[in-house]
């Protein structure tokens, strides 16, 4: 025992292991942690594994990233200013420090964080866009325009330049500006949900009611905008004026990050979206279109549980309520919460028997869940409230053609996929499974092989496909280019059985009996619930019939 007085006596060997294991190990949970994307876990261990080795680089960055995309502004804030007194152009770094000052309404510290940034062709239009809302948010219009200039100079970044100077230009109050940029911006290739919005608000706000309603008439008929259109009508018949989109600086830096976060779709890309969302929120956290893009990407990711807790989240007041509803619902679906899904999706369509989406969404719950007769009733109340099918609604009666196969209603299930190609006749799938179900069952084959042979055109590594072609081939007793194509199928989709099946049966007669058996017996080996294990052991045991003369 150390005596009153005495140095303190170092740690034994024996700690100082046991402190670097633990070091260890909390380092590893945090790589485990960000490679599943579990960003809140990610942000927690690496920001240990920082408190164990401060003067790390590498644990700083990581720290600052993933409390970040966590949505931790806070602690992201205390990282950033950290990383940029050791690298003082950090992009990402800066990024943070200036959304912070914006939040603060500190548009002379945002823009001098955005000035000392590293510059980058990406890197530059995010930060004319920002820079010129810091610089509305001085009233600086020269500044404004200055950044405009460079943003236009973007290729690629037309539409979103012409969307950013009319949201712009109608916040500084130049109305006539603000007009020839949002026509600008509605001429893009497609109209998005936020330029119509804005665009529409705009007119409301500007006198131009008759103008706004023509606008939303003309939009009337997209699902897709119903969000936007059916609002701006109702204000409309109300009398109502409408907000701006844009209410201020910070608005529109949120608007500015959701937008690039939309361009950067995938999985590569999805964690850097993340972080331009969660900056978006911070900024704007009425912002329900980013709180519903940040759930896809967490979809993206396969992290169904987080998708499910922000759509949820989102109020019943939003325009986008319905649409977020019905997406928890497919995500509970797809994380096998088949009976959930069902429940949450019987409540929508019970409030709102016209839901074309919430019926369909119904119906492919059903369908996983193995519930063919219900599906198929689901999806008949879609199409019957559906209208006038668009050629965008072929993927419903696709649905109900799956459905109806299963139920053993061939004719009708054939009758639903020759209207999906009558509403869209270049569908591979669509194709694919007349062609296919033809071809099965002796029908129309050479007619059906034609149909096949398009679908691969247009999907050409498309196993499933492949194997319908080379099927084909086997009917028509063309068995030499059966096998060359199925080989081709067997390499793009290994270890199906019925593909292995398909190979085996045109081996067979192309004469090839040795790797005919080969092929059954991986057929055998890959054998699901659906596969016939009877059969494929006959033909293991005797080979196919002998051909009539």
């Amino acid at each position: 025992m150390a005596l009153p007085g005495q140095a303190t006596v170092p740690a034994s060997p024996d700690a100082a292991d046991a402190k670097q294991a633990q070091a260890f190990s909390t380092y590893l949970s945090a790589r485990f942690a960000a490679g599943e994307h579990d960003l809140h876990q990610a942000a927690a261990y690496y920001g240990r594994s920082l408190a164990d080795d401060p003067s790390n680089p590498s644990l700083l960055a990581l720290s600052f990233f993933y409390a970040s995309t966590a949505g931790d502004m806070d602690a992201a804030g205390k990282y950033a200013q950290k990383v940029v007194t050791a690298d003082p152009d950090d992009r990402a770094a800066r990024l943070a420090l200036a959304v912070i000052d914006l939040k603060q309404k500190d548009y002379a510290g945002a823009r001098e964080n955005l000035a000392q940034s590293a510059k980058g062709p990406f890197t530059l239009l995010t930060l004319s866009l920002l820079d010129a809302w810091a610089a509305a948010g001085q009233h600086d219009a020269a500044a404004v325009e200055n950044d405009l200039t460079t943003l236009r100079a973007q290729k690629g970044a037309e539409n979103l330049a012409a969307f950013h100077s009319a949201l712009l230009h109608e916040f500084l109050g130049d109305t006539k500006m603000a007009a020839a940029d949002y026509l600008k911006a509605m001429a893009g290739t497609t109209v998005t949900p936020r330029v119509l919005e804005a665009y529409g608000r705009f007119l409301e706000r500007t006198g131009r009611r008759e103008e706004a309603a023509a606008l939303y008439h003309a939009h009337a008929s997209n699902q897709g905008l119903a969000a936007v259109t059916k609002p701006g009508l109702a204000r409309i018949a109300g009398s109502e004026k409408p907000a701006s989109l844009v209410r201020s600086a910070q608005d529109g830096v949120a608007e500015a990050l959701f937008g690039i976060a939309a361009s950067l779709s995938g999985e590569q890309s999805a964690d850097v979206s993340i972080l331009y969302l969660r900056m978006a929120i911070y900024l704007r956290p009425d912002l329900n279109l980013a709180h519903i893009l940040l759930a896809d990407r967490f979809e993206t990711l396969g992290k169904f549980d987080q998708a499910i807790a922000i759509y949820q989240a989102i109020p019943q007041s939003s325009p986008y309520y319905r649409m977020a509803a019905v997406q928890a619902a497919l995500d509970q679906q797809r994380s096998g919460q088949n009976n959930a899904a069902i429940a949450s999706l019987k409540k929508l369509v019970a409030a709102n028997a016209d839901d074309v989406e919430g019926w369909t969404a119904l119906g492919d719950t059903y369908r996983a869940g193995e519930k063919y007769a219900d599906a198929v009733s689901a999806y008949d109340h879609a199409v019957a409230v559906l209208g006038t099918p668009q050629r965008k609604d072929w993927t419903l009666f696709y649905a109900r053609a799956m459905a109806k196969e299963k139920l053993g209603r061939l004719d009708e299930s054939e009758a639903d996929i020759q209207t999906g190609l009558k509403l869209s006749a270049d569908q591979p799938e669509l194709l694919n499974y007349l062609g296919y179900s033809w071809v099965d069952r002796g029908r129309r084959i050479p007619e059906a092989l034609t149909m096949l042979e398009k679908a691969r055109t247009l999907r050409p590594y498309d196993g499933y496909i492949v194997d319908s072609v080379g099927w084909a081939y086997f009917k028509l007793g063309r068995y030499q280019e059966a096998a060359r194509t199925l080989e081709a199928a067997v390499l793009l989709v290994p270890g199906d059985p019925t593909i292995n099946d398909h190979f085996g049966d045109a081996l067979w007669r192309a004469g090839r009996k040795l790797e005919a058996r080969f092929q059954w017996n991986h057929a055998l080996t890959f054998s699901d619930d659906d596969t016939d294990k009877a059969t494929i052991a006959r033909k293991l045991k005797s080979g196919l019939a002998k051909l009539p003369v």
